[in-house]
């Protein structure tokens, strides 16, 4: 009976001097801190995309406000004759559709090709000035992905070089802490090309908008001179 006590009071002391495991924690700066330069690289293309994103939506939100009566307004003013008032009244609005519309308005007078072509050639530039960045933002959402995996195989490498060099002494940890930091720059490169992967794909759809609002403008315009009574109206004008 007493020996048993006293292999019980053993067994009970050497549990206690056993080292308890412990949780490792990380917060997400130091997991992205593990990932080295190329964490570095993808925090300045995420930044770059942020920056590119909201002064395009900035712009493309300007360049949809359309008051819907312009047309209209622009149609009256040239039957009354007054052109001038039509310019002013384009020059009230800062969006691609008045300025075409303006373009053409100081063409009045010229053949209807030539003031066409004069609209279309603003319109393609109006198009042009929206779509600036964006081939950046493109470039960012397909190449981070790319870095991040430039990163996880340089880190797998490095892990693995570590093993070889540690001889006989191989550790477990050894070789998952190295892959678990390696793998931090896919999910950083991930992450940020999935986000300007959308804001690309979400800033095309709003040009593709604005540009179906400017053809529409072009159109409604171009009717308009060709109404005889705007014919009429311009040649006496002249």
């Amino acid at each position: 009976m007493l020996f048993t006590l006293l292999q019980a009071d053993t067994l009970a002391e050497a549990v206690q001097a056993a080292p308890v495991p412990q949780e490792m924690s990380y917060s997400l700066i130091d997991m992205a801190m593990k990932g080295g330069w190329i964490m570095a690289v993808l925090l300045v293309l995420s930044i770059i995309a942020i920056y590119i994103f909201g002064k395009k939506l900035v712009q493309i939100n300007r360049a949809s406000k359309v008051d819907r009566n312009f047309i209209d307004d622009i149609r009256d003013y040239i039957h009354d004759g007054k052109t001038k008032s039509a310019i002013t009244l384009c020059g009230k609005y800062d969006n691609p559709t008045a300025r075409l519309v303006e373009k053409g308005l100081e063409r009045i007078g010229r053949p209807l090709t030539d003031i066409q072509a004069a609209v279309e050639n603003t319109g393609n530039l109006e198009v042009a000035r929206l779509e600036k960045g964006l081939p950046f933002l493109a470039t960012i959402a397909g190449g981070a992905p790319m870095l991040g995996f430039l990163g996880t195989v340089m880190g797998m490498v490095r892990a693995f070089f570590n093993m070889a060099n540690a001889g006989n002494n191989i550790d477990i940890t050894l070789l998952s802490g190295g892959i678990y930091e390696a793998m931090i720059t896919t999910v950083g490169g991930l992450v940020v090309g999935i986000l300007a992967y959308f804001g690309y794909n979400y800033l095309t759809s709003r040009i593709s908008d604005v540009v179906f609002t400017m053809e529409n403008a072009t159109i409604g315009f171009m009717d308009v001179l060709n109404d005889p009574e705007s014919a009429q109206t311009v040649k006496a004008e002249e």
